[in-house]
């Protein structure tokens, strides 16, 4: 083996180990979402353009919860664009119960042209 092969190995573990490395990190915030709790949950304003263009359905969001309960981050998973934001902003709002550390929820935001 020649030093050029020995660098392409070592350059191959390392990203091994870095991916490894990120996979256990976003299992480590997966495990913790189950022990959040929602304490307030602000509800979403309807666009007044989705409800004009009678345009319903669900919008998956990913929140990031920091230790002391709020949300950090917000990421939309799918969902309709108009209704995105809208759920977005309200999610942002709403408060857990404090925890250890960081944590992802998944949240289902539904919009019903009915109501």
């Amino acid at each position: 083996m020649n030093i050029r092969d020995a660098k392409c190995v070592d350059a191959k573990r390392i990203r091994a180990f870095v991916l490894a490395l990120a996979a256990f990190a976003w299992l480590g915030l997966a495990c913790h979402a189950e022990d959040r709790k929602l304490q307030k949950r602000v509800p979403p304003v309807y666009p007044e353009l989705a409800k004009r263009m009678h345009i319903g359905g669900i919008v998956r969001v990913q929140a990031t919860v920091a230790p002391d309960g709020t949300v950090s981050d917000v990421k939309i998973l799918t969902g309709n664009k108009l209704l995105s934001q809208a759920a977005e902003e309200a999610v942002r709002k709403w408060k857990f119960a404090a925890g250890d550390s960081e944590s992802a929820v998944n949240i289902d935001i539904s919009f019903d042209v009915s109501n």
